[in-house]
């Protein structure tokens, strides 16, 4: 299963689309659903930063990049450590 994590990216810090990632982002949204092929991925993930106050107020600089990931991959990023809960 695949998670779309939906960057916005500043061309002022990543003038090329492809160099922006999480850790360069000035805003990162998960999709809160898992799909099964890329192309849906894809599709929901813009779909869903539309819908959100962020997607309707990009500014002139910023861009957004959607990049579907294996959902273990995303869980293990952000698990949090044991006995420690998330706030």
């Amino acid at each position: 299963m695949l998670t779309a994590l939906i960057l916005v990216c500043s061309l002022s810090v990543t003038p090329e689309l492809r160099d922006c990632s999480r850790e360069n982002a000035v805003g990162v949204l998960r999709l809160p659903e898992e799909v099964a092929l890329p192309s849906t991925c894809l599709k929901l993930g813009t779909a869903y930063l539309a819908q959100t106050e962020m997607g309707r107020n990009l500014s002139e600089d910023e861009r957004v990049k959607v990049i579907c990931v294996p959902s273990r991959k995303v869980q293990e990023a952000y698990r949090m450590p044991a006995g420690r809960l998330g706030s």
